[in-house]
């Protein structure tokens, strides 16, 4: 069987004009018509194409390097993006044959990363616009990504307290030691100098050390990290690390993400309220409906949330649903057999008041005693501050239609997330600091919604000529 064999002469290698590098329904298009869709205004970037001094890239051609660049994964760092720029034909032909070299891309990303961050809300608006976004009931999920740091720069407080004290006995070991040798007419200048010099690095070190403890004072925080101060040392299937937790709204209609966001914390707890506010000013219209899992079940967060959104979410009975009746008028909590327990003590740290039988001979006496209680002392009652948010929730969560919409939840919010660490092989954020992880965030999402838009409007040119209109 012949071989072909190519040639490196040949004269004709690529078409002689750039429009025609890629086809009709190569991906690129979109992302292209996506970009020049936006109003750069609205996300706080200033077009001045006649400023004075040297040329700048057009900011649109920037932005559109980088959302393409992070639609696939693994061409999202400043120099891989440069490469990109020479050597794959999508990127040179989305950018017109310019070529930004790495610290023009990094500094783009780094001075307006306000303006990536909203990128999402552009795309989530403008399905919105296109009926592609309802904004009805609304899946919240979170997940935990990898943070541009070592855990081995994670301090708490007993961390510091031990490296002091060893900073401490060695310092005065090193003064103990420079006397003697000052005295010692045998001893060498070098032998002081290198006695001063590691004075001078442990004196240093305890410094550092004294600003981190002051910086946990003043952030109120329980760990802090010297590379990334708003990253948290966190626990997952992975192991430990430090890293963000990462928040998404995603719609029901197409599964499109609403909103997105990072915060600095370990859990989903105290989170629903968060996200939903902000879906809901993305969308500029209130949700019917907000759905999660019971990570998200912290009742004080869910009382924040608006009680015309119905919220179906897991949340623990507890002891007020098992036969427990609490009386509005009088305050108290009558038992099964009719008996009252009375309040003796709120405990606003775990918010929640305690009730206990008027008479323990009440309990001892009662045909339930061993069964609803052991105590000598009688039946004592838990009742949560925000019971009646946890009732209201119990009760929206027992139709069939709520926990067909709650089974719909993983289906919906978890595939975004599967996206980003399977195809995409995102882990980890690759910038610093909450701004720079929140908009990288964005931009993995809007990167989602554009691909799903794809396909949701039939192709390329289809969600050109949609966008478009």
């Amino acid at each position: 069987m012949a071989y072909r064999y190519g040639k490196r002469e040949q004269v004709e290698l690529l078409p002689a004009c750039i429009e025609d590098y890629v086809g009709s329904e190569d991906p690129v298009r979109a992302y292209d018509a996506f970009i020049d869709a936006i109003d750069l205004k609205e996300i706080g970037i200033v077009e001045n194409p006649d400023q004075v001094g040297n040329a700048e890239y057009d900011p649109k051609v920037m932005l559109k390097l980088f959302v393409y660049g992070y639609s696939y994964g693994n061409d999202r760092s400043s120099r891989k993006l440069e490469r990109a720029v020479y050597h794959n034909l999508s990127f040179i032909w989305l950018l017109g044959g310019l070529k930004p070299d790495h610290k023009t891309i990094a500094n783009f990303r780094k001075n307006n990363k306000d303006a990536l961050e909203k990128i999402l809300q552009q795309s989530a608006r403008m399905c919105l616009r296109l009926g592609l976004i309802e904004g009805n009931t609304l899946f919240v999920d979170g997940t935990k990504l990898r943070a541009n740091a070592s855990m081995s720069n994670t301090w708490n407080q007993k961390r510091c307290e031990e490296v002091l004290k060893k900073v401490d006995k060695r310092i005065a070991e090193i003064i103990v030691a420079s006397e003697i040798l000052d005295t010692d007419e045998a001893s060498t200048s070098e032998s002081l100098v290198k006695m001063d010099s590691e004075l001078k690095n442990n004196r240093v070190l305890r410094s550092k050390i004294e600003t981190i403890v002051a910086d946990l004072k003043q952030r109120d925080r329980s760990s802090i990290n010297t590379t990334d101060k708003d990253c948290v040392s966190t626990k997952s299937t992975h192991g430990s690390y430090a890293g963000y937790n990462a928040q998404i709204a995603v719609d029901e209609k197409h599964g499109l993400i609403a909103s997105c966001d990072v915060t600095s914390t370990n859990n989903d707890k105290g989170q629903l309220s968060i996200q939903i506010d902000n879906a809901n000013k993305t969308m500029g219209k209130k949700c019917k409906r907000a759905v999660a899992d019971a990570g998200y079940s912290a009742l004080e967060d869910l009382e924040k949330i608006d009680q015309s959104i119905e919220v179906l979410i897991p949340v623990q009975r507890n002891e007020m649903a098992q036969g427990f009746v609490f009386d509005e008028v009088s305050g108290k909590i009558t038992c099964p057999e009719g008996h009252a327990l009375n309040l003796y003590r709120k405990d606003d740290q775990l918010k929640r008041m305690r009730y206990r039988i008027g008479s323990a001979a009440l309990c001892q006496k009662c045909i339930r005693f061993g069964v609803c209680t052991k105590s000598k002392r009688g039946r004592k009652v838990n009742r949560s501050y925000f019971e009646k948010t946890s009732q209201r929730i119990r009760e929206a969560f027992e139709t069939i239609e709520s926990k067909a919409a709650y089974n719909l939840r993983s289906q919906k919010v978890e595939l975004p997330f599967g996206h980003f660490r399977r195809n995409l092989g995102v882990n980890y954020f690759l910038v610093r600091g909450m701004n720079g992880v929140k908009a990288e965030m964005a931009l993995f999402s809007a990167a989602f919604n554009i691909r799903r838009m794809i396909t949701i409007l039939n192709g390329v040119q289809s969600f050109i000529a949609t966008v478009r209109t």
